[in-house]
């Protein structure tokens, strides 16, 4: 990977960690802003699915901010891009679609078979 590429990457995955942050700030800010007053059980009990709901959406993004501080502790190392289990360079349109990927196609799907034989047994 050039070095062209790997600024790319950074930058692409610095503004995708830097929108999650903003989004789970304002997430912080509605949730705080609003109260369950709602006088009709049916309009508090959905308020409270749409608040369940978006919790669980904050949490995945956290999960993938660690990702992503991952590949971006991996472009620092010069690691970024390459397999972690056979050491092969990763195809940059499988990057492009998937910034934070650490196994070639090949590896993953060789793994998502052995997932799913584990998973049927």
């Amino acid at each position: 990977m050039n070095p062209r590429q790997r600024e790319y990457f950074r930058r692409r995955l610095v503004s995708w960690r830097d929108e999650i942050l903003k989004e789970s700030t304002q997430t912080l800010q509605n949730l705080q802003q609003g109260s369950v007053n709602e006088p009709d059980i049916s309009d508090r009990a959905s308020t409270e699915t749409d608040r369940s709901l978006e919790l669980r959406t904050r949490d995945r993004q956290r999960k993938l901010i660690g990702k992503i501080e991952d590949a971006l502790r991996r472009l620092d190392e010069g690691t970024y891009g390459y397999c972690e289990v056979t050491g092969d360079p990763i195809n940059i349109k499988r990057l492009d679609a998937r910034p934070i990927a650490t196994l070639s196609i090949e590896a993953q799907e060789r793994h998502e078979r052995r997932e799913k034989i584990y998973r049927d047994e």
